[in-house]
């Protein structure tokens, strides 16, 4: 589930890492999170798979200066620049980092409660519009409430239709804060979009309680659209900070 994705984590507190608003070792606490290890294969000059200190160090050596968040998904490759056999594997997992500077992207595989990243070559992305996607997902997440509220939604999940009126009122002391760095508004918008990705992906588990084709096939392109601009919005939060 990409509310608690580890590339989200990597991005940010690489970027506070990067800017000075941290140092590499709390940044890869931070990135570790309630994980039990994190390990970078295929770091150049590094023949063994890196720990997150010792890969944070040796990504800062090799030059990078910036790290974007990538959440593609078929027919929207969100945050890949290519080349294709890294838009390729970042489609497979739905996430990635790419580094700029190096000019690479990490693709991580969850394997239980710990994470292997793969490094393969990755072209920097055009820089995401935060002000359009903010606005975007706003509009996303009105248009979804009204989509499914005349679908009655309360009926399939109650939980659910409680959130969409509740996370209108989400920015503060969410627990989704990003790393340090990072604008209020930019924090406010990440904590939104990964709430807007949860729910969506529970609902969409299953059809609800449409009676008819029709009301299945409204109320999946509403979770889908609301979950599209999530992912831009997200991307777009985490985008590098902009320096003072």
């Amino acid at each position: 589930m990409l509310t608690t994705s580890a590339c989200v984590r990597f991005t940010v507190w690489t970027n506070a890492m990067l800017t000075g608003a941290c140092d590499p070792d709390t940044a890869a606490h931070k990135i570790l999170g309630d994980d039990v290890g994190h390990h970078v294969a295929g770091l150049a000059g590094h023949p063994e798979p890196a720990t997150l200190p010792v890969a944070l160090n040796l990504l800062r050596a090799a030059g990078t200066t910036q790290a974007h968040l990538a959440l593609p998904v078929p027919g929207d490759p969100i945050g890949l620049a290519g080349p294709p056999p890294f838009n390729e594997a970042a489609l497979e997992t739905g996430e990635a980092v790419v580094l700029t500077g190096p000019e690479i992207g990490l693709i991580p595989a969850y394997v239980g409660p710990a994470v292997q990243w793969s490094v393969l070559p990755a072209a920097s992305p055009l820089p995401a519009d935060f002000g359009e996607a903010d606005r975007a997902l706003r509009l996303a997440l009105i248009d979804a409430a009204e989509s499914l509220a005349a679908l009655d939604v309360a009926r399939w999940k109650p939980e659910v239709a409680d959130a969409l009126i509740d996370i209108r009122k989400i920015g503060r002391g969410s627990g989704d804060e990003l790393a340090p760095g990072y604008e209020p508004r930019a924090v406010k918008a990440a904590a939104t979009a990964r709430r807007c990705l949860a729910i969506a992906d529970a609902a969409l588990e299953d059809d609800g309680a449409a009676v008819t084709g029709a009301e299945a096939d409204a109320r999946r392109r509403a979770l889908l659209d609301l979950a599209a601009a999530a992912r831009r919005a997200l991307v777009a939060a985490c985008a590098p900070p902009v320096p003072a």
